[in-house]
C-alpha cells in the first residue's frame, strides 16, 4: 500500500457533496455550465474506496504501519512525512489492483523566496510547452508512445472468454497499462510545474478549451497531452508558494500579434511556424505567442494593483 497526501471523499460525503453542487448548479447559485445529477457507480468500474475518520480510530504505527479497525496493521510505503495529524485516511483501490492511503491533513502554506524572472507559457501539440525565454519542453507524448503495449493488451483482452478467470487477469493487464501512462504523464507534470513555480515569481498561460478540442480531430493528442492537470498544479502551486499565477483570455490573438510592434497579421495558419512583421522582426510563432502572453499578464496584474489599463502603443 502506499501513503499520499491527498484527500479523497468517500461514500455518503461524496454523494451529499454531488447532490449539493447539482442543485445548487440547476439553481443558479453554481457558476460554470450545468452538472448533471450524480449516477450510481458503474458496475465496470473496479475500483473501490473506504474512509476511516478520526472516530474510527485509526493509528499510525511508530514503525510506519497504518493500524485499520477490524483488519489491523498494514505495511505502508510512504511517499512523503504527514504535516500534520490527519484527521481522515480514505483506503483506495484502483482498477489496477493497486491499494493506496490517502490522507486529508491541514498543512501551512511555504512561500518560496522571491525569484526575479516572470514567464509566459503557449501550450502546444508539437511542443509541450514553450516559455516566453526560447525554451521549448518538447511533448512526451506518453499514450502515443505506448500504444502498441495497449493494442497487445486489448488483443489479448477481446480472445478471453467473458465472465472467466484469465478475462480478469486480462482485465488487469490492460489497467496496468494504462496506470503506467497515466503515473507517467502526472509524473512529467508534476515535476515540470514545481520547475517553473520554482524559478519565477510570476506565471502566465493562456486559457485554453480543452473540452472543445478534445472534439477535434486533435481529440487523441490533446487529452494525451494533459493541459488541465498541469495548468491546475501550476495555480495550487502558485497560490502555496507565493507565486502570482493568471490565466489569459483564450481569444487573445497571440500567435498573430507582434510582440514587438503590437500589429496583428490578418491570418496565421497552424503551417506557418515563423514569420515576419512589416516592422522587420522576425518572430517565431510559439516563441512570440508566449512573449504576448507574459505582456497581457503583466498588464491584468498592473491593473489589480491600480496601474495602467492598457499598455503603451
Amino acid at each position: 500500500m502506499r501513503g499520499v497526501g491527498r484527500g479523497v471523499a468517500a461514500g455518503a460525503g461524496r454523494s451529499d457533496t454531488a447532490y449539493r453542487n447539482f442543485f445548487a448548479s440547476i439553481s443558479g447559485k453554481r457558476k460554470g455550465p450545468k452538472i448533471a445529477p450524480p449516477r450510481f457507480r458503474s458496475k465496470r468500474d473496479n475500483r473501490q474506496a473506504v474512509r476511516f475518520t478520526r472516530n474510527a480510530r485509526f493509528s499510525i504505527n511508530p514503525g510506519g504501519k497504518l493500524r485499520l479497525p477490524k483488519i489491523g496493521d498494514v505495511p505502508v510505503r510512504w511517499s512523503r512525512d504527514l504535516p500534520s495529524q490527519p484527521s481522515s485516511v480514505t483506503v483506495i483501490r484502483d482498477a489496477a489492483g493497486r491499494y493506496f492511503a490517502s490522507f486529508v491533513a491541514e498543512t501551512a502554506d511555504e512561500p518560496l523566496p522571491a525569484a526575479a524572472s516572470e514567464v509566459g507559457i503557449d501550450l502546444g501539440l508539437t511542443h509541450y510547452a514553450v516559455l516566453s525565454d526560447g525554451r521549448k519542453i518538447d511533448n512526451p507524448r506518453f499514450l502515443r508512445r505506448a500504444e502498441r503495449r495497449l493494442k497487445k493488451a486489448q488483443q489479448a483482452l477481446s480472445r478471453k472468454a467473458k465472465g472467466s478467470a484469465n478475462r480478469k487477469k486480462a482485465v488487469a493487464r490492460v489497467a496496468r497499462a494504462h496506470a503506467r501512462v497515466t503515473d507517467a504523464r502526472r509524473d512529467f507534470a508534476h515535476k515540470l510545474s514545481t520547475r517553473i513555480i520554482r524559478d519565477n515569481q510570476a506565471v502566465m498561460v493562456e486559457n485554453l478549451a480543452v473540452s472543445g478540442l478534445g472534439r477535434t480531430r486533435l481529440a487523441k493528442s490533446v487529452h494525451d497531452a494533459g493541459w488541465s492537470q498541469f495548468v491546475s498544479m501550476l495555480e495550487y502551486k502558485a497560490a502555496r508558494y507565493g507565486r502570482h499565477f493568471a490565466k489569459i483570455d483564450r481569444w487573445l490573438p497571440s500567435s498573430k500579434m507582434c510582440s514587438a510592434c503590437g500589429a496583428i497579421q490578418p491570418s496565421m495558419p497552424l503551417a506557418v511556424r515563423s514569420w515576419t512583421c512589416p516592422c522587420g522582426a522576425v518572430h517565431d510563432r510559439d516563441v512570440n505567442a508566449a512573449i504576448n502572453i507574459l505582456a497581457a499578464g503583466r498588464v491584468d496584474r498592473l491593473n489589480a494593483c491600480g496601474g495602467t489599463v492598457r499598455p503603451a502603443a
